[in-house]
């Protein structure tokens, strides 16, 4: 069996992984990464890395700072925070770029950093924006980062991935926005969730690099891990314009003709019209010219952010708005990417086409994308949007709409004072274009359907389905196997909140046995009061989404669960499960069994206890219950370690012969 992108990639970048044989989707590796991308969070990631007890960057060429995100609070206490990132990286002898620059990722772009086949991550959840340009980009949390700054390598579990083949070309006036917007419309049940995403197939060719690098980074909110366009001529001629070095470089990495892959989507760009997502969502999309007819008054736009601020966005807009003035009511908000695209766009003279037509320049940086600085939405407001995400609250209050669209469509509407695009267009759907089917872990074809997930039932939160059955060594203290009594809650998106109440989150005085007295409480107040030290948790499918607070494993583990099993996780709570020295396992297929005893008894119980054991075998990667047996992709020495190790904070201190912290 061939390999994918992906697990090419990660095996040129391998530290630690399964012995004596090729990187398959499901595996746990340790992987040395090109470079690691910290931007405002560096504080944060320093902070981490002197409570290790680390002193010494492993190699300085691996971390980048960049200052992007609060660049317009000029208060003394973030000007300090900035002044002591430039010190470190002054001290450690780490590449720094001070806020002005430009955006993190696009700087990584522009300064060489991303090249195809490298793997390049980032303390920040749009780092997906690299595989625009062939490499393998994907987001790390801080304890990474810092594990990054101490060893020079982090550990990462191998996604599936998904193939997404691209025929025919835009129309004139659509844009690579408006395909991603497409995607996320059509397919918001989870089809590329936690997965890796290949864009293959003859329409590539016809994409810019530019509008590659929008549909990449937006596939985050698509749900993908990462998303990858291979490296073409177009790709080598964009990265010869701007290597001022003459920097040999490398060939292109390509999938294997026989690789494997969970599922496939076919798009037709001709399909693709200007598309509109929203309110307050990434799944919502009504017709343009039903918004159109309704006339939805807005009274802010904003084009800006990692996304869609680059040149040719801001040539788009200004298409629009030569010789037009923005309507009256309405703030049209404009940032570029960086300076060298503000710089580009004023030789060009896009960027006094924007000025003259009414826009507010902000500096190059993230601002109102993330709420941040000025011209955020106020209570009451509509607003138009080129950034990734439209999230109630994101870009300002919670009592605000915002909807998200390409540049030419918000441009249009800054110009109109209501959501218009800048042509009419025949009212078509992409929908009928697009066919998605799913090969499933077992690999044989499935038609899945429009909105049907990669496994069946409950994959609406689709997940690893690679469940393969191999002896495993065991490290000394991690147990071969467990027992216990199976405690189901089949609760599909089962989100940290629901495991650890925020009322708990922010309070200090919390310990273990208060954690474990209201773990759960938001999903099931009667889970704690009838679970018990012991109980092994099987749940449903992206179990643990939502926030990033690590309490949602601690409080498990803490209430004396020894591990979780689920159809899949959500990547965050895993890598904070792992992290914290708590195992977690991924058998769909026992889900969908218990999911299929509970249909056909047609209990309702949130939680479900069942007498008889269940019992796993880590030597073996499977399952036993009632009989049958249920496969899961096999813990190896690198999740064992951490959980032996009671942690990563732990295990790099080992690394670095210092002693656990109590």
């Amino acid at each position: 069996m061939g390999q994918t992108v992906v697990e090419k990639i990660v095996e040129t970048h391998l530290a630690d992984g399964p012995p004596a044989r090729p990187i398959r989707a499901g595996d746990f590796v340790v992987l040395r990464p090109d470079h690691v991308m910290t931007h405002d969070n560096t504080s944060a990631v320093m902070k981490k890395f002197e409570s290790i007890g680390a002193t010494r960057i492993f190699d300085p060429k691996q971390p980048v700072f960049a200052l992007d995100h609060d660049i317009q609070n000029e208060t003394e206490a973030n000007l300090a925070k900035y002044r002591s990132i430039e010190a470190f990286a002054r001290e450690h002898g780490i590449a720094f770029h001070p806020a002005g620059r430009g955006i993190g990722h696009q700087v990584m772009i522009e300064e060489g950093y991303v090249l195809p086949g490298t793997l390049v991550v980032a303390s920040d959840s749009h780092s997906n924006m690299y595989g625009g340009i062939g490499a393998l980009g994907t987001p790390v949390v801080r304890t990474d980062a810092a594990a990054i700054w101490a060893l020079g390598e982090f550990w990462w579990q191998v996604p599936e991935t998904v193939e997404v083949r691209l025929e025919g070309a835009l129309p004139q006036g659509v844009s690579g926005k408006d395909v991603i917007l497409t995607l996320c419309a059509l397919y918001r049940s989870g089809e590329v969730l936690n997965a890796a995403v290949e864009f293959t197939g003859p329409g590539v060719a016809s994409l810019t690099i530019e509008e590659r690098l929008t549909i990449a980074n937006m596939s985050t909110e698509w749900g993908a891990l990462t998303g990858w366009f291979p490296a073409d001529e177009k790709t080598y001629e964009y990265l010869e314009s701007i290597n001022m070095d003459d920097v040999p470089l490398p060939a292109a990495v390509m999938p294997d003709s026989d690789a494997k892959y969970s599922a496939r989507i076919r798009l037709d760009l001709a399909t693709v019209t200007p598309t509109v997502l929203g309110p307050d969502n990434v799944q919502t999309k009504t017709p343009l010219a039903e918004l159109e007819a309704k006339r939805v008054a807005i009274q802010k736009a904003y084009l800006l952010s990692c996304v869609n601020s680059r040149l040719s966005d801001l040539e788009s807009a200004a298409a629009v708005l030569a010789g037009k003035r923005v309507a009256p009511g309405v703030e049209f908000y404009v940032a570029a990417a960086s300076d060298l695209v503000q710089r580009d766009a004023i030789q060009r003279g896009t960027w006094q086409v924007l000025l003259d037509a009414g826009a507010k320049v902000l500096p190059p940086g993230c601002g109102p994308c993330i709420g941040l600085g000025v011209g955020l939405l106020e209570a009451g407001e509509v607003g138009i949007s080129a950034t990734n995400r439209n999230f109630k609250g994101r870009m300002g209050s919670r009592d605000a709409q915002c909807y998200l669209a390409s540049p030419a469509v918000v441009a249009s509407s800054a110009i109109a004072g209501y959501i218009r695009a800048p042509q009419d267009w025949p009212k078509t759907d992409a929908d009928s274009q697009i066919q998605f089917c799913s090969e499933g872990a077992s690999g044989a074809k499935a038609d899945g359907g429009k909105g049907e997930g990669r496994h069946g039932e409950g994959a609406n939160t689709a997940g690893s389905g690679t469940e393969a059955a191999e002896s495993v060594e065991i490290l000394t203290g991690f147990p071969e196997r467990l027992k216990g009594r199976l405690v189901f809650v089949p609760q599909d998106n089962l989100n940290t909140d629901g495991i650890y109440g925020k009322d708990y989150t922010y309070r200090e005085d919390m310990t273990p046995e208060m954690m474990a007295a209201v773990v759960m409480e938001n999903y099931d107040p009667e889970f704690a009061p009838k679970t018990q030290c012991g109980d092994i948790l099987v749940g449903g499918f992206n179990f643990g989404t939502g926030s990033s607070r690590e309490q949602a494993a601690t409080a498990l583990r803490a209430k004396g669960i020894p591990t979780v099993v689920a159809g899949s996780f959500s990547q965050t709570f895993l890598r904070n499960a792992f992290n914290n020295g708590f195992p977690c396992i991924a058998s769909p297929s026992l889900v969908r069994r218990l999911l299929e005893l509970r249909k056909s008894s047609g209990d309702t119980a949130r939680t479900v206890i069942y007498t008889d054991d269940i019992e796993i075998d880590f030597t073996k990667g499977s399952i036993e219950w009632r009989g049958e047996t249920f496969a899961f992709p096999p813990l190896g020495r690198v999740p064992q370690a951490r959980v032996v190790a009671g942690g990563e904070e732990n295990l790099i201190r080992e690394r670095l012969g210092l002693a656990h912290m109590v």
